[in-house]
This record gives C-alpha cells, structure tokens and sequence, in this order.
C-alpha cells in the first residue's frame, strides 16, 4: 500500500525494500549481534558463559551464538582490535 503496489502486480520484496529505502531483515539482526559482541568484547571480565553444560540432544548440533558472532566477524572482516574502538567499531558494523 505504501508504494501504491498490488500483490497481483508480482513486485519481489527486494525491489519493494530498495524502493522504501529498508534494509534487510538478516542485515539488521547481523548488526545488532555484531553491535552486542562489541560490547562484550569490551567488557573486562569475561561475563558471557559461551559453554552450556549437560548432553546434547541428537542430531546436528545447533549453532552456538558464538558461532555465529564468528561467522559475521568474517563476513565483515572484523577483528577484536576493532572493537576495542567503539566508533570505529559502529562504523564498520554499518558498512560491512
């Protein structure tokens, strides 16, 4: 309605974003995870429990949420040196 489409117009959802000008939902979660491991980077005691006890169900494991941190500092080519500079940190967040 905002872009005056119609679903039987058949318009992708990535044209629709590129027109309002909003990115993408993964793109956004990406940042907001990347923004809160800056933080605990910076913190100076280590107080975020990586390692859950207990058996793991079968199956294929489920990612850990560091994993995934790691996964993203490599998509952006992050450091943990970067973090230590906390707009410069913000800065590559948003362009990477």
């Amino acid at each position: 309605m905002m872009c005056n489409v119609k679903v039987k117009h058949r318009v992708p959802s990535k044209e629709l974003r590129k027109r309002l000008g909003i990115d993408d939902i993964i793109l956004i979660v990406q940042q907001n995870r990347l923004r809160w491991h800056g933080h605990v980077l910076r913190k100076d005691t280590d107080w975020v429990e990586y390692e859950v006890e207990g058996s793991k169900p079968r199956g294929r494991p489920k990612r850990t949420w560091r994993e995934v941190v790691q996964k993203d500092c490599q998509a952006c080519s992050l450091k943990r040196e970067d973090a230590m500079d906390c707009g410069r940190w913000k800065k590559l967040i948003k362009t990477g």
